[in-house]
């Protein structure tokens, strides 16, 4: 039996009703009947909705078929509920599926390989949540491991969004055109994001993106690429308290500021970067930073040994060598695979690019 004589009780439960149209019935239930919104994913491509109102709490699977009716009961402890029973069937057909409450972060494992992302062949741009158009920047996705996101709002204004959180093990937002007006748990009142500025969205922080400036497009990077976005309806930013070395799952909020930051040798003779003070909030975990030549055209061809080497140019041109000749112009993007020779050529004295890596340093 499931009750209290079986073990620990039940936290919460969700019915699971399939759906053709997400977005469509996701409208119908807050905006027609009240219920509000609790969690949403993928964020790029939304196929999984929880909703809950007036005692009922109600999961929409995208493309589901669950015809029989699906509950499912979440249990902080579910291998201690029904014997240990994961999935049951009740006399009706009705199938009973027993899931833990707060599950661990699942990270895949990496499936490291060169992969490159050209703006100019017209990648497609899919609906994502909150009038969100996303441009998937690595297809594949490393088997899971990593997500890129090229996200636009085109009309600009104020942006349905909400208080919400992400449990992730890094990710951060560097925007790259327009500007955008965001808010942070702890981080004081709503500020502007702007071209050249970008921020390190640590672990469970609550924030919420307010308004943007028509065109805005920002580059989002996260690890997995599978995550939840839950909504927290109780909490209302900004918050009374600010702590900006507030640690949220052992990394700390950065918000980098492109005008006021100085530029230092980078690792490579005769160029040089912004750091943008990720790698010290996640402790080594991760590194951004805003790269140019100074001096020189070239890196020499190197390997690295990181888990995970992402660039995206932001402006100028370059060629890539890389298996193969690749130019590179705005817009595009590449991962490098560890052990992978590589180097850039024909650096224009215009080109910045964004490079991203775990570990900070490489």
């Amino acid at each position: 039996m499931i009750g209290a004589e079986s073990g620990p009780q039940i936290r919460s439960a969700e019915v699971v009703l399939p759906c053709v149209e997400l977005d469509a019935t996701v409208d119908f239930f807050t905006q027609a009947l009240g219920f509000r919104l609790e969690a949403i994913f993928p964020a790029d491509a939304p196929a999984v909705a929880v909703i809950a109102g007036f005692g009922l709490r109600l999961r929409l699977e995208r493309g589901s078929d669950c015809a029989a009716g699906t509950i499912r009961l979440l249990s902080p402890e579910p291998d201690k509920v029904a014997n240990g029973a994961r999935v049951l069937k009740a006399p009706n057909g009705t199938h009973i599926e027993i899931v833990d409450a707060a599950p661990a972060l699942v990270i895949p494992p990496l499936d490291p390989h060169f992969v490159l992302s050209r703006m100019s062949e017209g990648s497609a741009w899919g609906a994502g949540r909150a009038g969100m158009f996303y441009r998937d920047l690595i297809p594949g996705r490393l088997c899971g491991r990593f997500i890129a996101s090229h996200i636009m709002i085109r009309a600009g204004g104020a942006v349905a969004d909400y208080v919400h959180f992400h449990n992730v093990r890094f990710q951060m937002i560097y925007c790259r055109k327009g500007w955008v007006r965001v808010v942070y748990e702890d981080q004081g009142p709503p500020f502007v994001l702007e071209a050249g500025d970008c921020v390190l969205q640590p672990p469970l922080i609550r924030h919420r993106v307010l308004e943007s400036s028509p065109g805005l497009e920002v580059i989002e990077i996260g690890c997995p690429a599978l995550h939840e976005t839950f909504a927290d309806n109780e909490l209302t930013l900004p918050t009374p308290v600010v702590d900006p070395t507030r640690d949220f799952g052992g990394q700390r909020f950065v918000r980098h500021i492109a005008n006021i930051a100085s530029w230092r040798p980078w690792r490579v003779v005769g160029f040089e970067c912004r750091n943008t003070g990720i790698g010290a909030a996640t402790g080594g975990l991760a590194g951004a930073r805003v790269v140019r030549p100074r001096d020189t055209v070239k890196t020499p061809l190197s390997t690295h040994d990181a888990e995970f080497a992402f660039t995206f140019v932001l402006d100028g041109a370059a060629t890539l060598r890389c298996d193969g000749i690749h130019p590179l112009s705005p817009g595009d993007a590449f991962t490098i695979p560890a052990g992978m020779p590589h180097a850039l050529e024909d650096c224009s004295r215009d080109l910045e690019f964004l490079e991203v890596t775990l570990p900070a340093a490489i």
